[in-house]
């Protein structure tokens, strides 16, 4: 089994990695295993003062919960299995761990997500995948 993680942070662009690898299933000689993946950034400063460790917990299942949505659609519709994961942390370091951790092949991923001012800024998370990455990852546009 072919296992593929698919990055997903609810936008338009994700969700085109997810319809190219619903596409391009037949092309690959074993069945896919997919994992979708949600990052959430860790909440930092004084939030975290006024909230307990549960509703932090439930604050990010709740954000990774949405930004997976369509996602989920998408293979729910298709009749394709998955397993959904949701992180925390730096989006392109939790990729890359989860990637090494389930053993998967390849990471399907958009070149562009939600966060293009912070890319200008910092570099895109694509990129750090790439540079981070013992698989191979492929880029939808």
């Amino acid at each position: 089994m072919l296992r593929v993680l698919v990055p997903v942070d609810g936008s338009e662009n994700s969700i085109r990695a997810v319809d190219h690898v619903l596409k391009k299933a037949a092309w690959y000689k074993e069945p896919l295993e997919i994992h979708l993946l949600n990052v959430q950034h860790p909440l930092h400063g004084e939030v975290r003062m006024f909230l307990d460790a549960e509703q932090i917990r439930t604050f990010h299942h709740d954000e990774g919960t949405k930004a997976l949505e369509s996602a989920r659609k998408v293979l729910d519709g298709a009749g394709i299995p998955y397993i959904v994961h949701i992180g925390v942390g730096n989006p392109a370091e939790v990729i890359v761990q989860y990637a090494k951790e389930k053993g998967c092949d390849q990471i399907v991923m958009s070149a562009r997500g939600l966060g293009s001012v912070a890319a200008l800024l910092m570099g895109s998370v694509a990129t750090k995948v790439i540079h981070l990455s013992e698989v191979p990852v492929l880029l939808v546009k």
